[in-house]
């Protein structure tokens, strides 16, 4: 069985019912769109997801410094 990574749970007919109405119950915390009782989709804050795409973001940046940090390379000078 798949776990269900969220606090509030909704079916498809409900989220099709009253999309708004599952946002307002759940506040800033994600829904889990279950489908035959089995997660389908996560529904989002716009803000949750604003942020999870930052840290993403930083998260790749960061294993580029260190990738290109441990790559040897012979520093040129430049007037």
């Amino acid at each position: 069985m798949q776990p269900i990574l969220s606090s509030y749970t909704a079916s498809i007919t409900e989220l099709k019912k009253s999309p708004s109405d599952l946002l307002k119950k759940a506040g800033d915390q994600a829904v889990a769109i279950l489908n035959h009782n089995t997660p389908s989709a996560y529904l989002v804050p716009a803000s949750t997801y604003e942020q999870l795409i930052e840290m993403l973001d930083e998260y790749m940046l960061s294993k580029e410094v260190s990738n290109r940090l441990s790559d040897d390379f012979t520093a040129i000078e430049v007037s």
